[in-house]
Order: C-alpha cells, then structure tokens, then sequence
C-alpha cells in the first residue's frame, strides 16, 4: 500500500516541478533548438497532410479520411506535450500548476486514446479493402467512416475522464517533483499524501483496452498479409501489401512505444531509460508519422505536388 506523508506536518502544494529539466547552463539550448525544429516539423507535415486530403477530390476516400483525422489528432496530441517542454528547457522556473498538470494529462491521454482507437477502425478499413473487396463500397461509407471517428473520440474524452477527476481530489503536500518530462499518472500520484493502490485496478483496466486494440489491428492485419500472399500476380500482392504497409508501420510505432510507456508490469527502469522512452513516445513516433504517410506514400506525393504546382500538373492532364 501507498502512503504518502502525513499532511498535517507538510504543506499543501500548488504546483508541481519537472527535475529532468537541465538549465540553460548545463545544455538546456542545445536540446531547445533540435526539438523546436521537431515540433515545427510535425505541426507543419501533418497540417499539409490533412490539407490536402481535404483539397483533392482523388484522395477522398476512406482510407485517407482516416489519415486526414489522424493527422489533426496528431497536431494537437503533440501540442499538449512539446511546447511545455520547450519552455522548461529555457526557462529558470521549470514549474506546472496542479490545474495545469491534470488539464495536460487529459488531454494527452484522450487524444492518444482517441488515435489507438482510430488506428483500429484504419485496420477493419483495410481488412475489408483487401478481404472483401466487393462489399467494400456498401460496408465502408462515409457515414460508417463518420462514425467511427466521432466514435474514437468519444471513447478516447470520455474513457480518461473519472481518473482525471479522481487524481484531482487527491491532496498533495509536499515533495513537488515530477521525475518526468511531462505530467503522467504514474509520477502525479507518487506525490499524492493518500493512499493510491486503486491507481493499480485503473492501469489494469487500461492494459486490457490497449491489449485489446493491440489484437484487433494484428489480427487484422495477420489475416490481411494471408489474403495478399493468396494473390497469385507478383504486381497485385505488391500493390495490396503497399496499401497497408503504411498503416502496420504506424501501428508498429504506436503500441511499440505505448507498451514500452505503459505495459511494464513490474519491470523498472532507471531515470535515463524513462526518459529516453518517453521522448520516443512523445517526440520520435509523432515526428516519423508524416513521413511515413507522405514520404512513403505516391498518392500522397503526387497529391502535394498538385497542390504546389497547380499549373504543371493541370498543363500535364491536358496533354
């Protein structure tokens, strides 16, 4: 069980301190400069990305819709993160308010809830493309695509919601450390003077609802991979393997680094190892996304380029 101190000899806290930090004496530029870099890169590659699915008619598909969505998550999921992270590494006050400290649990955890969600409806979209081609048209419609996402959504803002509210009840006096780059549960309730073993029934419940998405996209894709191998053309399994390629590569990312996060169990790491995992989970996997879904992508190539050089495409269909 465990027990924080007693709060009638410690003082009530306001605000907590991020000690991960390094000042601006010992280096803390130097780690500004290449993730202010990141963060405009991502911010930017997954706003053009969601632009142009939005301004070409060609990429109006369901498949693309839900990159488009993703991509919008993305923006924001990263936003409730980096730039308080920035601040910390230039500024002499490394410091959030409890307010400030949930509000950005929230939402980090809904958004990425709300992306593993999305990342699953992605995988019953490409299931039913590749299996059932024929149905496809009549399964997948916008409407279905609609719902999914607000369905995402949903479950992502409202799945979160009762611990937010629980941890903000809690009192916490005093230590005022955050041993992490941003507010997580895990380092919060470690400060809170009350018992917090029902944080141990909480985390069970959300390694099953990552598990469980985890199954349902391998699944999915397992059976996807044994259909495209049934394909008898060498060009017709490199076409359908290429249509989802993007999507296991983005998935891998995904619970690979959320399970590093987040399904330890009891294994422990120490400070150097937490905070490398968490800037994979928070900085790297954001920062790969556009990439894959641009750089790797031809449609989505030649989609920016209509965008770019309207003029030289138009001159090109004409001729």
């Amino acid at each position: 069980m465990t027990q924080g101190p007693e709060i009638a000899n410690q003082t009530p806290v306001t605000e907590f301190f991020f000690s991960e930090f390094p000042n601006l004496e010992e280096g803390g530029l130097l780690f500004f400069i290449p993730l202010l870099l990141i963060y405009v890169f991502i911010i930017t590659g997954n706003l053009v990305i969601f632009i142009v699915i939005q301004l070409d008619k060609a990429l109006h598909t369901p498949m693309y819709f839900f990159i488009s969505v993703l991509s919008f998550l993305e923006i924001w999921y990263t936003t409730t993160t980096i730039p308080k992270m920035l601040t910390n590494l230039v500024s002499v006050q490394k410091t959030i308010s409890i307010a400030g400290c949930l509000l950005q649990m929230y939402f980090f955890h809904s958004l990425g809830i709300s992306e593993g969600c999305l990342l699953t409806a992605m995988a019953i979209d490409r299931y039913v493309a590749i299996c059932k081609p024929l149905h496809y048209p009549t399964i997948v419609t916008p409407r279905l695509c609609s719902q999914l996402t607000a369905g995402s959504c949903l479950c992502g803002f409202l799945l979160v919601l009762p611990e937010i509210v629980w941890i903000s009840t809690l009192p916490f006096c005093g230590p005022n450390q955050i041993h992490q780059i941003f507010c997580d549960f895990t380092p919060v309730l470690n400060l809170a003077c009350t018992d917090t073993t029902l944080i141990v029934i909480v985390d069970a419940i959300h390694a099953v609802e990552i598990l469980a998405s985890f199954l349902v996209i391998a699944l999915s894709y397992i059976r996807i991979i044994l259909v495209i191998l049934r394909i008898p053309s060498v060009e017709g399994r490199h076409k359908a393997f290429s249509t989802c390629a993007a999507h296991i590569a983005v998935f891998l990312l995904f619970f690979g680094s959320v399970a590093l996060m987040y399904l330890r169990f009891s294994a422990t790491y120490s400070m150097f190892w937490d905070t490398a995992i968490a800037i994979t989970f928070v900085v790297l996997a954001p920062f790969l996304n556009p990439i894959i879904y641009s750089l790797r992508n031809k449609d989505m190539k030649e989609a920016i380029k209509r965008l770019l050089c309207p003029q030289k495409w138009g001159d090109r269909a004409e001729g």
